[in-house]
This record gives structure tokens, sequence and C-alpha cells, in this order.
């Protein structure tokens, strides 16, 4: 057992990809301008690094976003996952989004906005996307498909790799990451957390960093946060909402035994398809399973123990309360149900016909996760106290590694403009962001 210090500088609490993330980030900055190092860190984790979300997501790396000042935050993260793609497993293959007529116009100002970031990806509307579709996928079946991007610069990492690589870069500067230790609560003085209490002992700090993924409302209740709250919209409308809302991930694994390749042998970009007028059908009953289609899918990379593909669906909307402990794989509660291998397969063979037959194929083991949304389902990188620094990714975190950097650089006295839309006081303000043209939470 490591032996907690009485006190440091920078308590992180988790050690996902953002807690690990900001850690390395944030050591470095200290270095950088002689105010200290990553002996003044320390991250806990009360099971150990990947334990949450960040060690059991699909893994894709992507800027396909409705909201457009993600665009921005997610070229950060692109540079952070080209830092060393060895390190963090990250195979920059692309991104392929396509859509329906009724989204044409929505992919117009995401491309404009992508690249105005230097997020660079090209649009095909009509036939040329059709045509595009047939180049990297020749069986792909494009009927009803009206419009597609293309993000250069996107891809996959291995969950497992970019944890083991994050971890390491901590080590390298200093930072000590202690797993087994759970945070029980806070000691203040008024408003500001003087100690960190665990179930190992206190921690006196001067600053504490939350990157706890789904266990984000369980410590915002220890700082005596109010639960719900009033949303106001640009449009003058107040909603009185939850503060946080629990989503239950659907992903999982097909076994596939061919290459998964393009026409020139090449690893094919992440594909991404919504088609929100087009029902999907169970391919061996004929019966609808979804009024909707909602897929992505990508090569199987870690946790496959044979050749095959990974990929989901929309999640499963909980609401304010759900079960954390035990989380993923081992909570009896959240287990994909029975029809989601069912909609994974036939939603494959209705996008290409080389996927058609392939439920007998889907690998049934264990996928649960679920993840804690914001009032408006984008990020919050804020305050939660005076010394208390929040990031609550609303489960967008995998992709998002720069937030880690721009938070340390915050963290140190900058000011980075591509974090100030994110703040908590969007809520009141009348900046909350409004539903997208999707069926999904993510966009």
């Amino acid at each position: 057992m490591t032996q907690l210090p009485q006190s440091t500088q920078h308590v992180i609490i988790g050690a996902g990809v953002h807690g690990l993330s900001v850690a390395w980030h944030l050591a470095m900055e200290l270095e950088a301008r002689g105010r200290g190092s990553g002996h003044d860190i320390i991250v806990l984790d009360k099971t150990g690094p990947g334990a949450g979300a960040s060690g059991i997501a699909c893994g894709c790396v992507r800027n396909f976003y409705m909201t457009e000042p993600l665009h921005a935050l997610l070229r950060h993260s692109v540079d952070v996952w080209m830092y060393d793609p060895v390190a963090f497993g990250f195979q920059q293959v692309g991104y392929v989004s396509v859509g329906e007529a009724n989204q044409i116009a929505d992919y117009e100002k995401i491309h404009k906005s992508q690249n105005s970031v230097e997020y660079y990806s090209d649009l095909y509307v009509g036939e040329e996307a059709r045509t595009f579709l047939k180049t990297l996928w020749p069986d792909f079946k494009t009927e009803g498909v009206d419009v597609a991007i293309h993000e250069k610069v996107s891809g996959y990492a291995g969950t497992r790799q970019v944890i083991k690589g994050l971890a390491q870069k901590c080590t390298d500067h200093g930072v000590r990451i202690i797993s087994g230790v759970e945070v029980t609560g806070y000691r203040r003085q008024g408003d500001t957390v003087s100690h960190v209490l665990t179930n190992q002992g206190e921690i006196k700090c001067d600053l504490v960093i939350w990157g706890l993924g789904a266990w984000t409302p369980h410590h915002w209740q220890m700082l005596d946060k109010s639960m719900t709250l009033d949303v106001q919209y640009p449009d003058g409308a107040v909603v009185h909402k939850d503060m946080w809302t629990y989503w239950r991930l659907l992903e999982g694994e097909v076994y596939y035994d061919k290459p998964y390749v393009t026409p020139e042998g090449q690893n094919p970009p992440v594909l991404h398809v919504e088609l929100m007028n087009t029902p999907v059908v169970n391919e061996q009953t004929g019966r609808e399973l979804m009024d909707h289609l909602y897929v992505y899918y990508k090569n199987g990379t870690e946790r496959m123990d044979k050749p095959g593909l990974q990929g989901g669906t929309i999640p499963i909307k909980l609401g304010s309360k759900a079960e954390t402990d035990p989380y993923g794989h081992d909570n009896d509660a959240y287990q994909a149900d029975d029809w989601f291998a069912d909609y994974l397969c036939s939603a494959m063979a209705q996008t290409m016909s080389r996927f058609e037959g392939i439920r007998p194929n889907f690998r049934n083991r264990r996928n649960g996760g679920i993840g804690a949304f914001t009032p408006d389902n984008i990020p919050v990188f804020d305050w939660a106290a005076p010394n208390v620094y929040m990031i609550a990714d609303s489960n967008h975190g995998f992709k998002m590694l720069g937030a880690g950097k721009l938070v340390a650089q915050y963290l140190m006295g900058d000011d980075p403009e591509d974090l100030k839309p994110f703040s908590y006081s969007r809520y009141a303000a009348g900046r909350t962001y409004g539903a997208s043209n999707s069926h999904s939470p993510w966009v």
C-alpha cells in the first residue's frame, strides 16, 4: 500500500483520460514556468488507471459535432494524440459520417467550422457522397444517403494503450498515481476545500481537480451543490432540469475473419451512419427494431481475442440516479439488452453487403458502462468550488485528450479561448446549447 502524503499542492481525483492528461500537462507547465514539478501532483483513483469509461470505451477519436465550439477543442485533442501516437496507440485513419437529406445543412455548417479551426474535412453531397463512399467501401449500400463528411485527422485508439501511455507520461514527470484510494469527503473552510478525505487518511491541498466521469454527481453532492437548476436558452426559454443525467452505453464487438480494408488494402476510417428516417429491420426475422438507423464501427483493437470489429449505437437514458459501483462489465444492471446484438449486426448489414448474415458472429460477452451527462449534454470545464476545478465531460471524454492541456494552462493563469464556451455560467446566462438535429445526445 502506497503511503499517502500528508499534504500536496495539487490533488487530481480520477485516473482516466482527463485526470491523467491534466496531471501530465500540469506537470509540464509547472516545470516550464519554474513553479514546481510533477512531484507537487498526486492522482487518486479508488480502483486504478482506466477503471471507468476511459478503459472500456470503443476508442473513437472524431470531431463530428453540431455544437461548433467543440471543433476547436478537438483540434487541441488531435495535437495531443499526435504528440506520441505510438505511446497512445493512435491510428489516424480518419472518420466518415453519413446522413440523409435532412442533415445536409448541418453537415455544411460542421464542415465549415471544422476547417476554420484547421481540423480538415471534406464534404460530399448527393451523388458525390454516394460515389465517395463506394471508393472506400465498394459494397456500401448508398440508397437514401445524401451527404457525407470525411474528417482527415480523426481515427481511433486502444483504450488500455492510451491509459498506459498517459500513466507513463505522468510518471516520467514525477507525478504520483495512487490506486485503491477512495475519496470519501472534503474538509472545507467556508467554500474552500482544505483537505481531501479518503479511506486511508486525509491530504491537505491547495487545489483539487476532478476527472471523475460517472462519479462526478456523487462528488457534486459532497460539496452540497444543487442537483437541479434552471437552464436558460438563447431564445429566452427557461427549463428546470436535473444537473446530471445518466445514460447507459451500448457498444460491442463482432467477429469478422476477412480483412476489413479499403480497395487499396488500407485500414478504413471509422464509420458513423445516421439515417434518421430509415428504420433498422432485423435481418433474420424482418421485424423492425428501431425507426431510425444509428451505428458506428471500426476495426477491433484491444479486448478482441480474434479479428473483428467494434461498434455501437445511441446510449439509453437512465435518469438522474444510477449505480456507479460496481462499474461497467461488473455491474449486472447495465449490460447490453438482448436486442442490441440484433440491432448492431442488422445495422451493419444495412450499410454494407459484406456484413449480411453476420449476426452469429456477435461476440457474446459482458459490455456495460454508464456516463453522467450535463443538462445540455455538452462538457462543463469550470470551478465547482473556489479551489475545486471540475472536468465534467458529459461522456465525451476519450476523444478529448487535449482538454487536459487547456485546463493545465488555465490553472497556471492563462485564459484559453477554446475553454470559455464550456463554463457552468452558460446555464444562467442564456448560452445553454440546444437540441441538435440527431437522435443521439452526443452531437
